[in-house]
């Protein structure tokens, strides 16, 4: 078999083996979940009265669902990794997707802003924090900016890394400035996603639309072991979407909506294709910019909102739309969106000529 035959074969089967070690395995942490009460709490400070009172049935769902993502990741980086290395005559080490300069930055930017994101959880259920439980957006977004500021560097002073692909043209060398560019990409990634995980399966669904496109991405830039780390989400998202549609199981909490969101900035880093985000994570951009012209028209207009409650997915609850008809359109957009923008990628990669 030619390279290239084994990568795919290592894709899709370690895409299907993450599903079915997922699957396997969420008995136990829902059974945990459940045992301790571990559930979600829904903040009533009256500034958002309308979520309050759409979402209050909600209270007590069990929480940290992404454990089951970030998880399996471990689980399958040592099984492969160390295992292929102890028996390699039963586990085959082409199977390894461990690669120090492809997946290790990304998987310790998982597993990292996973910890934070589980403590957060934890700060929630147990009412710690401002409002009653887990930390404020602000304190949110600090702490984004401590897990890019890292990864900034990482990427800039460790690996030297300034350049940024431009469409149509070509890589260009921005010098420091890539240092501020890297931080507010995983900023705006990650706020992006913890504001899409709003409804059930609406993150999860978004998610894997644009963890699937990295598939295809890293593949075509030769990039196979970051494109079986991609898969290897995929197929832990699909597990976890199985228990969080409508009505959820548990639902994803910080501890995945924070790790998978730095995640996928990291990756569109090391692919260098941030341009591409806004399409591949087009509901992502919709959902944060949504809180943010809300936000700024509020302050701008005396406390006039555009929207009756946001992220938008929220307004659309409020005018009457059920939580399972938001959802699915959303991910058919979000589909759609990230398709168009692997056309764009890889019209790009002709134009240049690679």
């Amino acid at each position: 078999m030619t390279i290239v035959s084994i990568a795919v074969v290592k894709i899709l089967f370690l895409f299907a083996f993450a599903f079915v070690v997922t699957v396997l395995w969420t008995p136990l942490l829902t059974h945990f979940l459940y045992r301790y009460k571990l559930g979600k709490s829904i903040r009533n400070t009256g500034s958002s009265p309308i979520f309050s009172k759409m979402h209050a049935h909600k209270a007590g769902t069990p929480t940290m669902g992404g454990v089951l993502v970030w998880g399996t990741m471990i689980l399958m980086v040592l099984f492969f990794g160390v295992g292929s290395k102890l028996f390699p005559s039963v586990i085959p080490p082409d199977f390894s997707f461990f690669n120090s300069a492809q997946t290790l930055l990304p998987l310790g930017a998982l597993v990292a802003s996973a910890i934070v994101g589980l403590i957060d959880d934890i700060f929630d259920v147990k009412k710690i924090g401002p409002a009653g439980g887990g930390l404020s957006l602000k304190h949110r977004l600090v702490i984004y900016a401590g897990i890019a500021l890292f990864a900034a560097y990482w990427f800039y002073v460790k690996l030297g890394w300034s350049l940024v692909h431009i469409p149509f043209y070509g890589n260009l060398d921005i010098g420091w400035w890539a240092f501020p560019l890297f931080i507010v990409v995983i900023v705006a990634t990650s706020f992006s996603v913890n504001e899409t995980d709003g409804l059930d399966g609406l993150a999860g669904g978004v998610l894997m639309a644009a963890f699937s496109s990295y598939v295809v991405i890293a593949f075509v830039l030769g990039r196979y072991d970051l494109a079986t780390f991609s898969a290897v989400i995929c197929g832990a998202l699909l597990a976890f979407l199985w228990f969080n549609i409508h009505p959820a199981r548990f639902i994803m909490g910080d501890t995945g909506s924070m790790s998978l969101g730095v995640t996928l900035g990291v990756i569109a880093i090391l692919t260098n294709t941030i341009w591409l985000l806004p399409l591949l994570g087009f509901i992502l951009v919709i959902e944060s910019g949504s809180v943010i012209l809300q936000v700024t028209s509020k302050k701008l207009r005396k406390g006039k909102k555009i929207f009756l409650s946001t992220p938008i997915h929220h307004h659309f609850e409020a005018i009457g739309w059920p939580e399972p008809k938001i959802v699915m359109r959303f991910w058919i957009i979000a589909s759609v969106i990230a398709v168009l923008g692997l056309v764009f990628f890889l019209i790009d990669r002709a134009f240049i000529g690679l």
